[in-house]
This record gives structure tokens, sequence and C-alpha cells, in this order.
């Protein structure tokens, strides 16, 4: 008995760092391309998990543009059930080089027409309102969107709110864009499921 309480006794510093370095890597988060982001979000009292980080590259030169974070209450390596999911989530957007409003503009085009052909004409004009709303956007600045069900998505530019555009259709068609059949890079989607960023 004596022996087992010395190993015991011996076991607590042990025990301790363990903790204290899950802490810790709970604490920095995770990383892609040297930008940062936490494990966990508050929103509208739910917490959310980070599902995945994923690195947007464009043209054939593979170039980066934004690593993409997506929070959500059920995390989830299935594209069709997050997109399906009823509770609110969170995309985050953190560009490492500026974006002019123009290409943002043409960016969301291309993802709704790819990726919800079917709906486009119901979403027209909220898809309009999107675009209404983008700005130039500098290396380490955020666009970030809010899927409330119920409510439809939240859009705030570099920590500026625009607004809602309304619809649960409207959200899962914009997601779709990220997760649906045809993201605009295969790395992407596959970050943003859970898999290696970049």
């Amino acid at each position: 008995m004596p022996g087992g309480m010395r190993y015991l006794t011996g076991s607590v510093p042990v025990l301790a760092g363990l903790l204290l370095a899950a802490t810790a890597s709970s604490a920095r988060g995770a990383e892609c391309k040297g930008i940062e982001f936490p494990q966990h979000s508050r929103l509208d009292g739910s917490d959310l998990a980070l599902n995945g980080l994923g690195l947007r590259k464009a043209t054939f030169l593979k170039v980066n543009v934004y690593v993409a974070a997506l929070y959500v209450v059920r995390p989830s390596h299935e594209a069709r059930a997050l997109l399906e999911s009823t509770g609110p989530d969170e995309l985050i957007l953190h560009f490492v080089r500026s974006v002019g409003a123009d290409d943002l503009r043409k960016g969301w085009a291309e993802g709704f027409a790819r990726n919800a052909q079917t709906e486009l004409p119901a979403l027209q004009a909220r898809i309009a309102q999107l675009q209404a709303w983008m700005s130039d956007v500098k290396a380490g600045q955020r666009l970030s969107f809010v899927r409330r069900p119920g409510a439809g998505v939240q859009v705030d530019v570099n920590g500026t709110v625009k607004g809602v555009i309304a619809g649960d259709d409207f959200s899962r068609a914009f997601l779709s864009i990220w997760l649906g059949a045809t993201p605009p890079n295969a790395e992407l989607k596959d970050g943003l499921l859970g898999g290696a960023c970049g």
C-alpha cells in the first residue's frame, strides 16, 4: 500500500502537466498558413465547435486568397449533414491577400451558379443584396457569415454588420458554395470538413 501511495502521489505532477498541456493546446486553437482560430465560439447562447479550416486557392498559379473557418453546433465530416443542420453556424473568411469588390462579386456569382443552379431563380434578388454589400477587402481583414435557422444569413464585412439575408433556402445555397459538389477548390472543402488545411 505505501508503495502504491508513492506511485499515485508521483503521478499527480504528471497528470497536472498533461491537463495543462491539453488546456494550452485547446486555448491555442487551430492554425492554417499562420492564421489562428479558437477551437470554440459562442453564438446566440450556443457553443460552436471549429469543424475545420480550409485554404482558398485561385487561378492556375494556386495563389492563396483566404483561410476559411467553419464553426458548427455538431461537427461532422459529411457535407450534407452540415448543409442540412438546423443549428446555427458561422463561416469566417480571413483574407491573406487583398481582393477587390468586383472579384468578390464574381466569386459569389460563380459559386451559386455551380452549386445551387436549380435554386437560382428564387435566389437572384437576395444574391444581388449580398453583392451590394461587398467592398474591397485588404489582407488581414475578414468576412463573416452567421447562419441562423429560420432567419437567414447575417453578413459582416470586417466587423461591420451589413444586415441579414432571409431564408433557410438562401443559407443552405450559400454554404453550398464551399461544401457543395463544385467548391472553389477541393482543398478548401476538404479542410472545412476536418481535413488538412492547404
